[in-house]
């Protein structure tokens, strides 16, 4: 019989928050007064995102907006294990208070990693007090990044901001997409039913395929080896979050270069300076790092995604693309979303 504790109750989340806070990089050097401006900018920028985004999406409205909360690394921190323990059902008190530290430290390294790459967020787990979830935007790595970038700050932050609002506006627009994820993330998360012999057997067929080279690039690497040891129900499951993920990442890059040009000037040389610096080459151990938190394949969900919202629009228009929000069933499958056509053909 499987066992009933959750990942979430066997992590310390509380732990988790303060390890990765201590763990997390300092930002980028700054006086008071940048550090204040950019948390200003920040705030009035996801409020002016707002209403071009709402117009092009044909979404949200006119629900009240609510304020984002700008934070630094260490808040971003906090936050992502509040959320996590939400999502995954943990309590404040782990099952095994020795166990869930152990794995309270390693989740929190893990978001400490992470903090120093994460521009904006929307959470639609965070425990507010209200139905909303919350945008966080992290001002550290937003100056860190325009600097990078050589481009006008106010344009960079409010071109952050769009991509940030779509989503908070896919979520706020239709609420069933939070529970949608957290019932996927639910059926991940639980103790499988398959015995021993069943996951050895999958693993060993996953090797041997790919010392064979049978397996594509995405099938061959951490997703591949996840499939490997999970049940079906888990497989289906991730599947479902990894379309998911790709269709809300691709609608907000691709609602981020609708809204753009009216509302940020620089808009295309921050694009086409952002996509270089997502394509850049890592060292060896950021590579391996990226690899095993599924970095790379975030960042194949922007262009893939894109790619078929893109498609989709152009041939059918913004109000019947946005029949994908329906429900479970109008979500692209797996197949569709590398032939938008399909969906088409299946959907409208």
């Amino acid at each position: 019989m499987s066992s009933q504790v959750t990942v979430g109750r066997a992590v310390d989340w509380a732990f988790a928050g303060d390890v990765g806070a201590w763990l997390a990089r300092p930002g980028p050097a700054a006086t008071d007064y940048t550090r204040s401006q950019a948390v200003d900018e920040l705030s009035v920028a996801a409020r002016k995102a707002e209403r071009p985004v709402r117009e092009v999406t044909r979404m949200g409205g006119d629900a009240p907006v609510a304020e984002a909360r700008i934070v630094d690394r260490q808040g971003w921190i906090r936050a992502a294990s509040d959320s996590m323990r939400v999502m995954t059902g943990g309590t404040d008190s782990p099952s095994n208070p020795v166990t869930g530290r152990v794995t309270g430290a390693q989740t929190g390294a893990v978001l400490a990693f992470i903090s120093s790459g994460i521009l904006g967020q929307y959470d639609p787990f965070a425990d507010t007090g209200t139905e909303d979830g919350l945008l966080l935007l992290v001002y550290p790595n937003v100056i860190a990044v325009e600097r990078q970038l050589r481009v006008s700050p106010a344009d960079f932050r409010l071109w952050v901001c769009l991509h940030e609002v779509t989503h908070r506006v896919q979520f706020s627009a239709n609420p069933w997409l939070a529970q949608h994820m957290s019932q996927a993330l639910g059926v991940l998360t639980s103790d499988t039913a398959d015995d021993l012999t069943q996951v050895v057997g999958r693993l060993a067929d996953f090797v041997k395929k790919r010392r064979g080279g049978e397996l594509g690039a995405n099938d061959a690497g951490i997703l591949g080896f996840m499939r490997a040891v999970q049940s079906e129900p888990q497989q289906v499951a991730l599947d479902q979050l990894l379309v998911l993920g790709t269709l809300l990442e691709g609608h907000a890059d691709h609602v981020m270069d609708a809204v753009g040009p009216a509302v940020v000037p620089s808009v295309q040389t921050i694009r086409n300076r952002f996509d270089q610096r997502r394509q850049r080459k890592q060292p060896p151990l950021q590579r391996l790092l990226r690899a095993l938190l599924g970095v790379d394949a975030k960042l194949s969900q922007y262009t893939r995604g894109k790619a078929f919202v893109d498609h989709v629009v152009d041939r059918v228009g913004m109000d019947r693309f946005n029949t994908v929000w329906t429900s479970a069933d109008t979500l692209p499958l797996p197949d569709e979303i590398e032939d938008p056509q399909r969906w088409i053909d299946r959907v409208l």
